[in-house]
């Protein structure tokens, strides 16, 4: 672990508008650590001892079912804030995060957050959008494992998550870190042969393209369509 300065916040923008002083302050009791590829960060039910926010890297959180099953939660990008449970008043983690590439995070001491909270009304803000953004989303797939077809599902989460964590690249658009057809099939709630039977039909239609478990999608507007239901399986 190594000491912080200010200038890791720099080029975030949820601290575009902090004095100086405040961000000083912010990271006096914050240190930086390193995760390997792998390495898990917290552990689902382990005690909430910090919080976090991602500076380079990708965190995949994931949650065991009442049914055993792991599920993809969600995949945090850098910049954002996760291990939130102190600041929600929660004394375990709901889910364990994983590096799935190389990582950095800026990790506060969960004690810390009450003095935080009182001294930077913005980070409790950022704290709170968070918490309501992963809400919304987590309601948003309820109804969609409801109402939606797998073909659906998971253009969707490929959508989401090329327009999240994309890069333009020649041919198309391809997920920064890496995703198997196993990921998608927790995060959508099916299984790996039903994902792979998808992948074989949109690859032969040119709408995506796998490269050593990184996803390309080739065709945007074709896998909009389908997440709409407008030629779904054709």
């Amino acid at each position: 672990m190594s000491r912080l300065d200010r200038s890791v916040l720099a080029g975030f923008k949820a601290f575009a508008d902090w004095p100086a002083a405040d961000l000083d302050a912010l990271v006096a009791g914050a240190r930086a650590t390193r995760f390997a590829q792998g390495a898990i960060v917290f552990a689902e039910g382990a005690p909430a001892t910090a919080f976090y926010l991602l500076l380079d890297g990708h965190v995949q959180a994931v949650k065991v079912t009442p049914e055993g099953h792991q599920a993809v939660i969600r995949y945090i990008d850098p910049g954002e804030l996760f291990g939130i449970a102190a600041p929600m008043r929660q004394d375990v983690y709901p889910a364990t995060a994983k590096a799935i590439v190389d990582s950095v995070a800026i990790v506060w001491p969960s004690a810390l957050w009450p003095e935080l909270a009182a001294s930077f009304p913005a980070l409790s803000a950022s704290v709170l959008k968070a918490v309501g953004d992963r809400l919304a989303d987590a309601n948003a797939r309820v109804i969609a494992m409801a109402t939606d077809s797998v073909e659906r599902r998971v253009a969707r989460a490929l959508l989401r998550l090329a327009r999240q964590s994309g890069r333009a690249v020649e041919g198309g658009i391809e997920i920064v870190f890496p995703i198997t057809r196993q990921d998608l099939a927790e995060m959508t709630g099916t299984t790996l042969f039903t994902v792979s039977r998808i992948f074989s039909a949109w690859e032969d239609e040119g709408v995506v393209a796998s490269r050593r478990r990184r996803v390309v999608v080739r065709r945007d507007d074709r896998l909009a369509e389908i997440a709409e239901g407008e030629g779904e399986g054709s």
